[in-house]
């Protein structure tokens, strides 16, 4: 998993294990935009996740085929 703030810094690099039902458990500093990119067996998926007030804080639209 890759995600990195806007200005390009990375705040997290490392392989993650999810749970049993495919969710990872992640905290992300407040008030920001961060891009992110899961890769799974050859395949990579990413998105923009912000965690501004009333932003979402379950994201669920991320999913690799299968």
């Amino acid at each position: 998993m890759l995600i990195e703030d806007e200005e390009g810094n990375i705040i997290l690099d490392k392989t993650m294990n999810s749970k049993p039902n495919g969710f990872i458990d992640l905290w992300l500093p407040r008030n920001d935009t961060y891009n992110v990119a899961i890769q799974h067996d050859g395949e990579t998926v990413e998105s923009s996740i912000s965690t501004y007030e009333g932003d979402d804080t379950c994201i669920t639209t991320m999913q690799l085929s299968s």
